[in-house]
């Protein structure tokens, strides 16, 4: 099967590219998704081995700041069974579990962040699920060129 792009959106005073650098192993779990549509990718479409396009969301300014790479595909996300947790859902069940999950690997930081504003003045982009009015989604799938020009982006000296 064909390697697959996605872009996860993180708000960068909760989780930052930074913070997945110094990560053990450089390496986290992508939790606390609660939005079924985004769910739906995490479990049943990105796979080991998809590239990641790291978002800092919430961010002044919001932008794409490195990679990552799926290395554990989707799982339960524990975080629902826990009532403790900001994440609990109370109708989920261990047996029947509602909320997933995936690992992701640092891969590299961008030379320089790419804002939401310089994204929308690229070509190849026009039609990024990202740039879309009304996009919240905290996992969306990038398209093979989206991800060529966002790399080639990120890794030019500003």
């Amino acid at each position: 099967m064909a390697t697959r792009y996605w872009l996860l959106k993180s708000e960068p005073e909760s989780f930052s590219i930074d913070d997945l650098q110094r990560a053990p192993k450089q390496t986290t779990f992508w939790n606390g998704v609660r939005n079924y549509q985004a769910r739906n990718l995490l479990r049943d479409e990105m796979k080991v081995g998809d590239g990641v396009i790291f978002y800092h969301s919430n961010a002044d300014p919001a932008a794409a700041v490195g990679l990552a790479e799926v290395v554990r595909a989707g799982y339960p996300d524990g975080t629902q069974f826990d009532p403790k947790s900001d994440y609990y859902d109370p109708d989920a069940k261990p047996d029947d579990p509602r909320w997933f999950m995936v690992d992701i690997k640092f891969k590299e930081k961008f030379v320089r962040p790419l804002p939401l504003d310089l994204l929308r003045t690229l070509p190849a982009l026009a039609d990024m699920v990202l740039l879309r009015r009304g996009s919240r989604l905290s996992v969306q799938p990038v398209t093979p060129a989206e991800w060529k020009t966002i790399v080639a982006q990120g890794r030019r000296p500003a």
